[in-house]
C-alpha cells in the first residue's frame, strides 16, 4: 500500500480532525458545551416536527379564550385573539432557526470565497474586497439589516436575505485572515511547485485547513442571527402575521404586559434559550477544535 503524501495529510487532518475521538473529549469535558448542544438538538426536534407537537393550529382564533392564563388546556396561556401560546412558540421555533440557518448559509456562501480570493491572490483583489468589507462593517449590522429589509419588503425571505449581507464581511475577514497565515506554509508551496492551479490549491489545500474556525463562527452567527430575525420580525419587517414568529409575538405582546405578562414570557425564554445554547456551543467548539488546547 502506498503512502499518503504529507500534503495531502495535512490537508485532510483538520477536516477528520472533526470526528476524532480526541475533539469529542474535549466537548465533552465543557458540561456547558453539552447543555448548548442539547437545547439546539431538542429546538431543531421541535422545529422540524412542529405540526405533530403543536396541540392546536398557531392561527386558530378563539374569542371564548381571549388572553387566558396558562392552564392544563393552554399549557402557556393564550394571547389578545384567543390562539394557542404554546402552539405559537412550537412554530416559532421553525421560523427562528430556518432564518438563522439559512442567513449564515448566505453569508458564507458569499464571504468565504471572497475572504479565499482576497487573502490568496491580493493585490488589487485584496484591496477592492477588503474596502467592501470595511464600508459594510463601518454601519451597524442590525441598522443595515433594518433598511435592507425594508427596500426589500417585509417578509421572511427578505429578512434572511438582509441578515445574511449583514453577516457576510465576518465571514470575508475571517476567511482572509486565516488564508494570509497559512499561505505561506510547507504543503501550499508544495502544492503549488507541483503545478496545481491556485483555484485547486484554495479549494483543497486552504480551505479544509479554514473550516474549523469557519464552523465556530458560523455557530456563533447563527445566534445573532436568530436576535437580528426577532428584531425585524418585532418591527413588522420579518414574518407577517398571522403567522407565528417570536418577534413578532413580542410585538403584540408589549400591549397587554401588565394584563397578561406571559404572552411576553415566553417567547422572551424562547428566544434568550436558543441564543444562548448557540453561544455555548459556539465557545465549546472553539476550545475543542483549538490544536493548542490540551
Amino acid at each position: 500500500m502506498s503512502a499518503i503524501p504529507e500534503t495531502e495529510k495535512a490537508t485532510r487532518s483538520p477536516i477528520l480532525g472533526l470526528f476524532q475521538s480526541r475533539v469529542w473529549r474535549r466537548l465533552r469535558k465543557r458540561k456547558s458545551a453539552l447543555v448548548g448542544l442539547g437545547v439546539v438538538l431538542f429546538m431543531l426536534f421541535v422545529a422540524i416536527f412542529a405540526p405533530l407537537l403543536a396541540p392546536y393550529d398557531p392561527t386558530a382564533q378563539s374569542w371564548t379564550a381571549v388572553r387566558q392564563a396558562p392552564s392544563l388546556a393552554h399549557w402557556m396561556g393564550t394571547d389578545e385573539v384567543g390562539r394557542d401560546i404554546l402552539s405559537r412558540i412550537i412554530w416559532g421555533t421553525r421560523a427562528s432557526l430556518l432564518a438563522g440557518l439559512t442567513s449564515v448559509a448566505i453569508a458564507i456562501a458569499i464571504g468565504v470565497p471572497l475572504g479565499l480570493a482576497a487573502g490568496f491572490l491580493g493585490g488589487v483583489i485584496d484591496g477592492l474586497i477588503s474596502r467592501f468589507t470595511d464600508a459594510l462593517l463601518a454601519c451597524p449590522s442590525l441598522i443595515l439589516a433594518i433598511a435592507l429589509a425594508s427596500f426589500l419588503g417585509p417578509s421572511l425571505t427578505n429578512a434572511m436575505i438582509a441578515i445574511g449581507i449583514t453577516a457576510t464581511p465576518l465571514f470575508i475577514r475571517l476567511s482572509r485572515g486565516q488564508v494570509l497565515s497559512i499561505r505561506n506554509e510547507e504543503y501550499v508551496e508544495a502544492a503549488s511547485v507541483v503545478g496545481n492551479p491556485r483555484w485547486r490549491i484554495a479549494v483543497r489545500h486552504i480551505l479544509p485547513n479554514i473550516l474549523p474556525q469557519l464552523t465556530v463562527q458560523a455557530t456563533l452567527t447563527i445566534a445573532s442571527a436568530i436576535i437580528s430575525e426577532a428584531s425585524l420580525s418585532f418591527l413588522g419587517l420579518g414574518l407577517q402575521p398571522p403567522d407565528p414568529s417570536w418577534g413578532s409575538m413580542l410585538n403584540t405582546a408589549q400591549r397587554f404586559i401588565s394584563s397578561a405578562p406571559w404572552m411576553a414570557m415566553w417567547p422572551g425564554i424562547a428566544i434568550f434559550s436558543t441564543v444562548l445554547a448557540f453561544n455555548l456551543l459556539g465557545d465549546g467548539l472553539r476550545d475543542a477544535l483549538d490544536p493548542r488546547a490540551r
